[in-house]
């Protein structure tokens, strides 16, 4: 190992200022997800932005090795530990460079304890992550295996999706395409390269889609904006894919997701009630589907949430493991 030293940052600008360094290390990290860029993490804390920023960067020379971003949240009975992101990111972890988990897991260990809080909690971590291999001395150690489902479909075949899909689920896809035919001209489009058109229809359409049930996760103005800041970023490193569909030139349904690897992710979706015979948001799961196969993708992702459409598909439950440390008291 080179040179290496371990930095807390503590404000937004110094933050904001390792992106291509953060960059770099993201593209290099085996566990990585959409979840652990810059293009997501960064627009997280500026529309949330809900404690203290304390993240712990290792570094080996020049280059950025590991990557901690952490925040510490005023609790009642103790200060805790949170990761940026939380909440509205599916997957969690620590980035690190290949070869340097022992180093990057026990610098990141060693500076946890500099900082102010009772408990750690890192939720959402996915099979083999970093973090879960971690131990900080001093502390009580919880693990739950079974912290949140997220349902995976294998991908395999050809893009009529044979090898991938259940026999029902096709046959429904093709009656739903059928009868939006009926009702007229049926276009997918892709919807990333103008963010502003498409978060506009996401969010009116998945507020139709939760009327009368909180209006669903973008009925937060906060998280609008923040989707409104990442959408860019992601789309220009490559990572978004969104798609509309209209029937008769009326926008009727949204897809938002990513592709990262071999493996796409189905984020957020929403359709138009009004034409729940058509099933748009299932015209445009079957397409994204698709596209994924093309791309030589090999898993769809669900992400977290065992909602039963998502079984229709084939998928299968993935389980990612809640840790927490408590310190003890003296």
């Amino acid at each position: 190992m080179n040179s290496s030293c371990t930095r807390i940052i503590r404000d937004q600008d110094s933050f904001e200022s390792i992106e291509s360094n953060w960059w770099r290390l993201w593209s290099q990290s085996a566990s990585a997800t959409p979840f652990q860029s810059p293009a997501w993490l960064l627009p997280w804390w500026r529309a949330f932005a809900p404690g203290d920023l304390a993240v712990i960067a290792v570094w080996s020379d020049n280059d950025l090795i590991g990557l901690a971003p952490l925040y510490v949240e005023a609790h009642a009975g103790g200060s805790r530990l949170l990761p940026v992101g939380i909440s509205l990111s599916d997957y969690l972890d620590i980035l690190c460079a290949p070869g340097a988990e022992s180093h990057v897991g026990a610098a990141i260990a060693e500076a946890v304890l500099s900082l102010d809080w009772s408990q750690w909690i890192l939720p959402d971590l996915p099979a083999g992550s970093i973090a879960s291999a971690m131990a900080i001395a001093g502390t009580r150690e919880e693990q739950h295996a079974d912290h949140a489902a997220c349902p995976i479909l294998a991908l395999a075949g050809d893009e009529t999706l044979t090898g991938s899909v259940p026999s029902r689920r096709r046959r429904q896809l093709r009656r739903a395409y059928n009868a939006a035919l009926r009702r007229g001209r049926v276009e997918i489009a892709p919807a990333q390269t103008d963010p502003e058109f498409f978060l506009h229809e996401l969010t009116r359409l998945h507020g139709a889609r939760w009327a009368g049930h909180g209006g669903g996760v973008l009925a937060d103005s906060a998280a609008v904006e923040f989707h409104r800041d990442a959408l860019p970023r992601l789309s220009a490193n490559g990572l978004a894919r969104c798609w509309t569909i209209k029937i008769s030139n009326a926008v009727v349904g949204a897809y938002y997701g990513f592709h990262h690897r071999s493996r796409a992710y189905a984020y957020l979706g929403g359709f138009d009630p009004a034409y729940g015979e058509e099933s748009p948001g299932a015209i445009l799961i079957g397409n994204a589907i698709t596209e994924a196969i093309r791309e030589g993708g090999g898993e769809f992702d669900f992400l977290r949430g065992r909602e039963g459409y998502k079984y229709s598909w084939g998928a299968l439950d993935r389980w990612t493991t809640q840790k927490i440390w408590t310190r003890q008291a003296p």
